[in-house]
């Protein structure tokens, strides 16, 4: 008789792994059209920081496309850049706010939203840092071969017990 020999993720059954999944590919994916929002809202006034925000946004989509496929590799990158990306919102806030006073050119959107946009991406990058550290820990990668062979649904050959000595 074959044997078959099969792979399970016991850790990618659990709940709370798929609710951390589901969640840190929805904060991937709100971050990334803030950033899409923030950029085209003021792209006539932003001072060459186009590229950079393009390039966040391309990142955070094709990480949550793995992530969304069990890639769990890429959570303390995507953490990192949120981070990143957190203290360019808190730095980049107050100039949005400050753009709604004449004299400045106004973007497509209001400066006042636009500024209130790059605030709420602050938290929302925190708690994607949070969510990302979580399922990181939740160990995603762990996996158990499991043999088919004689009828027994066992996870390996040491969980039957010892076998005789000339077997």
């Amino acid at each position: 008789m074959a044997e078959e020999t099969h792979i399970e993720h016991p850790n990618r059954d659990k709940a709370g792994s798929k609710a951390a999944k589901a969640v840190i590919v929805l904060l991937m994916l709100v971050t990334a059209a803030l950033v899409a929002i923030i950029t085209v809202g003021g792209w006539s006034v932003l001072q060459g920081a186009q590229i950079v925000a393009f390039f966040y946004i391309l990142l955070y989509v094709v990480m949550a496309f793995y992530v969304a496929r069990w890639n769990r590799g890429l959570l303390p990158v995507c953490a990192a850049m949120s981070v990143l990306l957190a203290v360019i919102a808190g730095v980049a806030a107050p100039g949005w706010f400050a753009r709604s006073k004449d004299g400045f050119l106004d973007p497509a959107l209001p400066p006042d939203l636009l500024g209130m946009l790059t605030i709420i991406l602050i938290p929302v990058s925190v708690v994607l840092v949070v969510f990302a550290m979580r399922g990181f820990a939740q160990k995603w990668n762990v996996e158990v071969e499991t043999h088919n062979d004689d009828g027994y649904g066992g996870y390996d050959d040491y969980d039957r017990g010892p076998s005789p000595a000339g077997a």
